[in-house]
Parts: C-alpha cells; sequence; structure tokens
C-alpha cells in the first residue's frame, strides 16, 4: 500500500525515533524516481549498499552497458570497474539524499559504501582503500563500511582519527560491540589532538539480528529436547537489546562524555539483517521488536514493504525488565548447552567469507557484463598463442582446487566439533583456522592471476563435503566410531592434494611475476607440518578405533 507521509507504520517508526534505512541501491532506483518516493513516502532517510545488491543492480536494465563498453575499451581491468560503477552510484545516491542530510543536520541522508572485504584481514590496506573511497565519492554524507574483524578495529581508528565517517558491519557479540566503541573512541580522540573539529566526524555500529537466530535455533533444533525448542526465535532480540543497553552504559562513561563536551557524535546501534529468514516467524519482528529511539533499521525491501503494511510499535520503549529478560535468555540458552561465544564467531567467520563470496561474484558479474558490452565473449588474454587458452585451464585448475578447500574447511570444522578428546579437539580448531586462511590466501592468488572465482564450484565443494557424511562409516547418518578415522585420512588427503596445487604455483612463479615465491615456499612449508600433524592423529586414531585386541570378558 502506499503510505502518506503523515501516517502508517512507517510514520509511526520514524515518529519514535528510529531512523528508517533502505539495505539496496541501483541506477534503476535511482533513475527511475522509486528512490524519490521511497523518501518521500515511506521515511526512507538512508542506503546502505553491498556487492551482493550491486551484482543484482547490474542484472537489472541496461543502465550500466554504457559505462561497461568504455571501461572495457579503456582496458581496465575488473577491480578498477567495480571501483568506478560503485563508487558512481553511491555518488549518486548521496546526491539524492542531500536534503535529507542538510534537514537533520547530518544524522541521516547517508550512504553506506564497503571496503573490500578481502581486505578484511589487514589494516593498513583497508585504511588506504577507505581513504581512495572516500575521496573519488567526494561527499559528506558518505559512510565507508568497514567490516568489525579485530584487524579491521584498528583500520577504524586510522580512519576515523583523519575525519572518514564509519558503518563497522559484521559485529555480532557484546565484546566485539565494546571493541568496536572503544575503537571509534579512540579515532576521536586522535581526531581531537590533531585540531580536527569532531562534530564533522559520524559513525553507526551495524549489529547483525536475524543470523543469530539461523545459527542458535539450528544448535536448539539438533538439541532436541522441548525445553531447547522452547527456546527458538529470541536470541537475536535479546542479543541485541544488550548490545543497546552495553551503548547506553558507554554514553554515561568519563571517556564518552568528554569527547561528547568536544562536539563528538555518538555512533548510533544500527540493526541489520533484520530480513526474517524462518518463514514461521512474523516478517517484521526485527523492526518491530526493536523500536528504540535513536537506532537505525536498515532494512531490504521486502521487509520495509511489509512493516509499510503491517508493522505495529510495542507501547512503550524498553525497559530494565526488558534488558533482565534479554540476559536470561542468553543465561538459558548457556544452560541449554549453546555456547554463545562460539555462536558469535563462527557467525563472523562465515559472515565474512558470504561478505568475500560476494564481492568475488560481483568481479564475476562486471567481468561478463564488460564482455557483454563489448560484444566479447571471454576474458582479455596476453597476445601470444594459447595464451588464453592456458589461462583458461589455470582458472579451471585453480577454481577446482577452491572448491575442494571449501569442502575440505566443512570438514576440519565438522571433525574439530566432534572430537571427545579436548587435545585433538584443539588441535583440529587450529588446522582449521589454517585451512581457512590458506584458502583465502588461493583466493588472493587467483585475485593477483586476474582469474574470478567460480561460485557454484564452490558451491558444489561445500555440498560435497555434506554428502560426505552419507559415507560408509557403519552407521546411517549418525556419527560412528569409525568416522574418526575417515574424516582423519579424508583431512589427509587433502592437505596433500593442497600441497600439490602450491608446488604447481610454485613452479609457474619462476616465470610469472605476479606469483610470489616466497609466499608459496611458506605456503609449502605449513602444508607439510599441517600433513605431519594429520598422520600422528590419523595414526592415533586408528590404532584407537581398529585394534583387534579382544575386550575383556565380564
Amino acid at each position: 500500500m502506499t503510505v502518506s507521509a503523515g501516517s502508517g507504520p512507517l510514520a509511526a517508526l520514524s515518529a519514535a525515533g528510529v531512523s528508517v534505512w533502505l539495505d539496496d541501491l541501483s541506477r534503476e532506483l535511482l533513475a527511475g524516481g522509486e528512490l524519490e518516493g521511497l523518501i518521500a513516502d515511506k521515511h526512507v532517510v538512508g542506503v546502505t549498499t553491498n556487492p551482493t545488491i550491486f551484482a543484482s543492480a547490474l542484472s537489472k536494465g541496461d543502465r550500466y552497458d554504457e559505462q561497461l563498453r568504455r571501461l572495457g575499451d579503456q582496458g581496465s581491468n575488473v577491480d578498477d570497474a567495480v571501483f568506478a560503477l560503485t563508487t558512481d552510484d553511491v555518488r549518486d545516491g548521496c546526491d539524492a539524499f542531500g536534503a535529507v542530510y542538510e534537514r537533520t543536520g547530518g544524522i541521516d541522508g547517508r550512504v553506506s559504501l564497503e571496503v573490500d572485504p578481502r581486505l578484511a584481514q589487514d589494516a593498513d590496506a583497508t585504511a588506504t582503500l577507505a581513504r581512495k573511497l572516500w575521496e573519488a565519492v567526494d561527499r559528506p554524507n558518505l559512510f565507508i563500511k568497514i567490516p568489525a574483524t579485530r584487524k579491521g578495529l584498528k583500520a577504524i581508528t586510522a580512519v576515523v582519527a583523519e575525519g572518514i565517517s564509519v558503518n563497522v558491519t559484521l559485529i555480532f557479540s557484546l565484546e566485539r560491540y565494546r571493541e568496536v566503541m572503544d575503537a571509534y573512541q579512540s579515532g576521536l580522540e586522535q581526531a581531537q589532538a590533531s585540531g580536527r573539529d569532531l562534530a564533522d566526524i559520524h559513525s553507526v555500529a551495524s549489529f547483525f539480528v536475524s543470523r543469530v537466530d539461523t545459527e542458535v535455533d539450528r544448535r536448539l533444533d539438533a538439541i532436541g529436547t522441548p525445553e531447547a525448542r522452547a527456546l527458538k526465535g529470541k536470541a537475536a532480540v535479546a542479543n541485541a537489546r544488550l548490545a543497546y543497553q552495553a551503548y547506553e552504559q558507554t554514553l554515561v562513561d568519563p571517556r564518552w562524555q568528554r569527547l561528547a563536551a568536544a562536539g563528538a557524535r555518538v555512533q548510533r546501534p544500527l540493526w541489520a539483517s533484520t530480513g526474517v529468514k524462518d518463514p514461521s516467524y512474523p516478517d517484521t519482528m526485527y523492526v518491530s521488536d526493536l523500536v528504540i529511539a535513536g537506532t537505525v533499521n536498515t532494512m531490504p525491501g521486502a521487509t520495509l514493504a511489509a512493516f509499510a503494511d503491517h508493522g505495529t510499535l510495542p507501547a512503550h520503549a524498553p525497559t530494565v525488565e526488558v534488558f533482565t529478560a534479554a540476559a536470561a535468555h542468553l543465561k538459558a540458552l548457556n544452560e541449554a548447552g549453546i555456547d554463545f561465544a562460539d555462536v558469535t564467531d563462527t557467525l563472523e567467520r562465515e559472515g565474512l567469507t558470504k561478505f568475500e563470496n560476494s564481492w568475488m561474484e560481483l568481479g564475476e558479474s562486471v567481468e561478463r557484463a564488460m564482455h557483454a558490452a563489448a560484444g566479447t565473449g571471454g576474458a582479455r588474454g596476453g597476445s601470444r598463442d594459447g595464451d588464453v587458452g592456458n589461462a583458461d585451464l589455470l582458472g579451471i585448475y585453480l577454481n577446482d582446487h577452491y572448491a575442494g578447500a571449501t569442502g575440505g574447511l566443512e570438514l576440519f570444522r565438522r571433525a574439530a566439533q566432534a572430537r571427545t578428546e579436548p587435545e585433538e579437539a584443539t588441535a583440529l580448531a587450529g588446522l582449521a583456522q589454517q585451512v581457512d586462511e590458506d584458502r583465502d590466501a588461493l583466493a588472493r592468488i587467483m585475485s593477483d592471476l586476474g582469474i574470478s572465482l567460480s561460485q557454484s564450484k564452490a558451491a558444489m565443494g561445500w555440498l560435497a563435503e555434506k554428502a560426505g557424511r552419507l559415507k560408509p562409516n557403519g552407521h546411517f547418518l549418525s556419527r560412528s566410531p569409525l568416522s574418526d578415522v575417515l574424516e582423519a585420512e579424508s583431512m589427509l588427503l587433502g592437505v596433500l592434494g593442497k600441497a600439490a596445487c602450491w608446488r604447481t604455483l610454485r613452479a609457474l612463479a619462476d616465470s610469472d611475476e605476479r606469483l610470489s615465491a616466497a609466499n608459496l615456499d611458506a605456503l609449502l612449508e605449513r602444508a607439510a607440518q599441517q600433513s605431519s600433524a594429520l598422520e600422528a592423529l590419523r595414526s592415533a586414531t586408528a590404532a584407537r578405533t581398529l585394534s583387534s585386541r579382544p575386550a575383556a570378558s565380564r
């Protein structure tokens, strides 16, 4: 339905002090007048973007074709093309929200643009790209999105100190949220020391919501008791409410009071990932249950439309009892066997992987669109006969290894969680982290070589690992003692295959300056260490499980 400027659920939500942002941006939205209508009629006062949104935008209409053709004719690589497309769209988005920005004194009218998430573990590179994006868009109502990884915290402080406004994203845990607030304040303190006007620096902290319920509900279903199932669907809102409580506690701290007195702006909590994943839940619950004045709720289009149609608001603002109940719910989850710290660690790790995969998918979409606009059918290759063919073969080869790494990573994580011996579980968890880092290294090598990551192959690798759980281990679907042996052998074979890939690339490094011989030597050394550790684990597991010594008679 059409909601007038002065009535309806979205008007009430805005009047309650919640800033309504849309999680979407495209040239169709900008040029077709739809965004203007959302600002005028549905109280939308900001926009967030991400690589998936941009990739989707490329598939709609032909508004990108001319620019893509021009970029292709200029010989632009994929990263440069992505940079040009996204900064142009975001600059236009900032202009569209200019009046909102002025009307709200810079609080709203904001458009967020994400740094390349593949840099999330490199603070200096993240900060460098943030500066480049800030300068390219050149609008005061821009937010640069930086993931709240541990390395990201350093980058956040660095760019805030330089006067760059930041949307800190991918926050799941209360501990990490407190670290984010600390990083923002550290940046403000450095900005103040260098003579900057603190009033010009803004920030939001994007606390992710729905994914928390998805992961917790999955674990509660695995427990399977009626008591566990009764706890479903409440963790995400409870976690977010406790985050707001942590925010309020920061505001009364003397450190913040000093900054506020110097003109600093609060870092508003932003509720992200508010689209409901479980269809059995109300489709507006992550909006209705988090109506708190001074916060932002960024909604995908479907959630915005749903709330405009039938959204409801609570009778009153959250009380002390509401926050007490939220803490009690997390305690109940712990008592039911849910390790909430592991939940949020898992979500951050998986969230970053999704961000990286989405970015690579965006690159693939841009590359395909550039070729289509230019009337070419394949990637640009070298000048020698056979170069394109060889590059294609290398791309297939490395994508196959990336798919294997994706399935292998799932196997390592599952094996680490399933082990009952604490030392083995710890060792496998450490190896899983290394395998994750090795997969990231392979993705960077592919990027350096100009090879796009095939998301379909990566997905098949993940599915292959899931299907592998049906292997004949003496039980159907469930684990048996033999599972540990089969997993150990599979993990060892996976590492040996990875080492073969590193050796292949190491040989190519002698004639390809895009490959780092020193980096590949280090990866080979680590693969050797992993193989040694896994062989020891495999031998111990096999001896323990397959011993033919008869059990003692009673």
